[in-house]
């Protein structure tokens, strides 16, 4: 039972989480999303899930609880979150952009705006799932700084990127100037094509690993009880 390419992004993005203990899991789209819930249902059983507003959910959307508002601030001001959200851009720190395309003042283009990027990755951990892995994505450095990379986290006690998760592998920041690394590539793809995809000079290690294979109970899981129709492969479609 050989997996998808999309199915492998699940299986990446759900490894966020692993060992996280009793956090709020905070997935933005909708491959983090099966990928929190595989993580629920599997290797992180005390992950907490919502259902987006105030009640805290099973991975089938059983209500389990409710998260009042100033629980929800003390979980996200305190280091006991990890969101996965996504970026129009982000460069070699994990700067992350998705208010605007060119000089802010005048912007080529208006996206979503600064949101709670900043409280999010001052405050908790924060991953980022880009579904189309391109040099208009991976830049040499973000238009506007939305999400906080290393560069400009100034020490702040929560910052922390564990890791980006693209169609093409997953990527990290363990070097010593806190660059991005290549740190796994999905199966049929080359080191080769992810630099090519990439605006900036990755650090590559003399060996990358594939990305770990999904069990047969995970793919049972994903294909026959998180998302039945298939959704994930409108995200990822090779």
């Amino acid at each position: 039972m050989s997996a998808t390419r999309s199915e492998y992004c699940v299986i990446a993005c759900a490894e966020a989480w692993r060992g996280a203990g009793e956090i709020l899991a905070s997935p933005m789209g909708l491959i983090p999303s099966v990928g929190a819930r595989l993580a629920r249902l599997t290797f992180a059983p005390e992950l907490l899930l919502t259902d987006g507003e105030a009640l805290l959910t099973t991975a089938d959307g059983t209500v389990e609880g409710w998260l009042p508002y100033r629980q929800h601030l003390a979980l996200v001001t305190g280091g006991r979150r990890h969101v996965m959200m996504g970026a129009s851009q982000i460069d070699r720190y994990g700067n992350q952009n998705i208010s605007c395309v060119g000089d802010w003042e005048k912007p080529r283009r208006q996206l979503l705006g600064v949101r709670g990027a900043p409280v999010n990755t001052l405050n908790n951990p924060t991953s980022y799932w880009i579904p189309r892995h391109s040099r208009r994505v991976f830049v040499a450095r973000v238009d506007m700084v939305c999400g906080v990379g290393y560069d400009h986290a100034g020490g702040a006690r929560f910052h922390h990127v564990p890791r980006v998760v693209s169609d093409l592998g997953v990527f990290n920041f363990a070097t010593p100037d806190r660059s991005m690394r290549l740190a796994s590539l999905h199966p049929g793809v080359t080191v080769e094509e992810v630099r090519e995809a990439t605006g900036f000079a990755l650090a590559v290690p003399d060996e990358v690993p594939y990305t770990r294979d999904p069990t047969p109970a995970e793919l049972r899981l994903i294909r026959e009880v998180i998302d039945p129709e298939g959704a994930r492969a409108r995200e990822v479609d090779h």
